[in-house]
């Protein structure tokens, strides 16, 4: 029975020594894990716009519906064929609707009927296309519209002419690498400070792309940026 007692105690004893081992293993890992240094890394790319869009309008007064239509359907006519003769495909133009407002219809707003012409005709015109140096040309030779009396204007006043970057999936695998690699140079900075070393990565988070105008004379030009969080492991 005494063989069987000092067994059972051996046997608790070895017990609550492996557990006391375990427990203190768990918790100076524990705290070793704990020892790490949050980071943001920057990647930018100054890109040049592969897609631009230009939709505008032609707009005409007067007081003769009959005459207002004729006169709306030449100038559309005269706007079309600007752009083809511009070098722009049938694909690249696209001939919206025209409208016809009645200042005398228009009952919310009495002062329209002190107007001097009581209809406002406007057709619509959308450009799309990916050769921008050609738009760009065209915008310039479009004041040969004007000077044959056609009030040729942008419907977006406030973005005029939208120019897009569509190529973000083709710099996203290098700008992320760029970002983390950049992130690490600061957290071997702070660990050199700390006199600790820079181990693998803890946790990341890839911040959102953005892109926006390089300024705001060079719509053309843009800036993609990319931040990405990261929780480096920092071993002594």
């Amino acid at each position: 029975m005494k063989n069987i007692s000092w067994l059972k105690t051996a046997i608790i004893f070895s017990s609550i020594v492996i557990a006391g081992f375990f427990i203190g293993n768990m918790h100076k890992t524990g705290k070793k894990y704990d020892h790490y240094v949050e980071v943001k890394g920057l990647s930018e790319r100054e890109v040049k716009a592969d897609l631009v869009v230009w939709p505008l309008n032609i707009t005409i007064s007067g007081n003769d519906l009959g005459q207002l239509k004729k006169e709306i359907e030449n100038q559309s006519k005269q706007v079309y064929e600007f752009f083809i003769n511009q070098g722009f495909s049938k694909e690249e133009l696209t001939v919206g609707s025209t409208n016809i407002n009645d200042a005398l219809a228009d009952m919310y707003n009495q002062n329209s009927r002190n107007n001097e012409f009581r209809y406002l005709a406007k057709s619509d015109f959308t450009i799309r296309t990916n050769n921008i140096e050609r738009l760009q040309n065209a915008l310039s030779e479009s004041l040969e519209l004007v000077s044959q009396g056609i009030l040729l204007g942008s419907k977006n006043t406030w973005r005029p002419i939208e120019y897009i970057f569509t190529g973000l999936n083709d710099l996203k695998p290098a700008m992320i690498e760029e970002s983390t690699k950049n992130a690490r140079e600061v957290a071997e900075k702070f660990a050199h400070d700390s006199n600790s070393k820079v181990g693998g990565i803890r946790i990341a988070r890839q911040g959102l792309f953005s892109i926006s105008d390089r300024d705001e004379n060079t719509p053309q030009i843009k800036i993609v940026r990319v931040v990405s969080t990261i929780e480096f492991q920092l071993e002594n």
